[in-house]
């Protein structure tokens, strides 16, 4: 039986709270999905250089329609737009940059996260998957890891576990954890909650997570 998710902030919500993260000055990269909304949530007075991994440094927002150019993508296939400042540029320098830490924060979505940071946001077993794409390199090579995904799956099912059950794409790499419900920090022990979602409860978001949560 299907259960009935929570309120709390929608796609665009979590995608502004995710970019209050930023950091004036920092180079990020933005995951598929819900991450590459927040290109447009960027802070008024906050600078920071977006890079995609498929080549391309300094990221616009998304187009308008109509003005679409299919020769600029994101690495989610998007179509995007270019800044005065941006660089292009093959994909080994794409993740050199990444694999060398010049990159300070990815913003990816998520599958599963588990208490201890482990992530798990690239494949399903026996569904068909393109790959892992630079989802492994990213999560071993920044400085810090935010993840954004919906706390609970359509079943209701919590996706803050204990333990991931999906293949994982890195092992205690997620420091920060923004879902529908609210914000967590990994920390010794189990998750440490951060900021309840508009209309959440701290009682609803604890029956909605697996993972331990420990007291500040």
């Amino acid at each position: 039986m299907m259960q009935t998710q929570p309120a709390g902030w929608d796609r665009n919500q979590m995608a502004a709270r995710a970019a209050q993260e930023l950091e004036d000055g920092t180079y990020v990269n933005l995951g598929i999905g819900i991450p590459t909304l927040v290109s447009n949530y960027i802070p008024k007075g906050v600078q920071v250089t977006l890079q995609s991994e498929n080549g391309m440094l300094g990221m616009g927002p998304f187009p308008y329609e109509g003005e679409e150019d299919a020769d600029l993508i994101n690495a989610g296939k998007q179509t995007i737009t270019e800044l005065p400042q941006t660089a292009y540029f093959d994909s080994a320098t794409s993740f050199a940059m990444i694999r060398g830490g010049k990159i300070a924060m990815a913003i990816l979505g998520a599958m599963e996260v588990a208490e201890n940071g482990d992530l798990a946001n690239w494949m399903i077993p026996g569904k068909l998957v393109k790959g892992m794409g630079g989802a492994m390199d990213l999560v071993a090579g920044v400085g810090r890891v935010v993840v954004v995904m919906d706390h609970t799956s359509k079943h209701g099912e919590s996706k803050v576990l204990k333990a991931c059950t999906l293949p994982l794409t890195g092992k205690g790499v997620v420091d920060r954890i923004i879902t529908n419900m609210g914000v967590l920090d990994v920390v010794p022990g189990g998750l440490k909650i951060v900021e309840l979602a508009d209309g959440i409860s701290e009682a609803q978001l604890r029956a909605a997570t697996e993972a331990t949560i420990v007291d500040a």
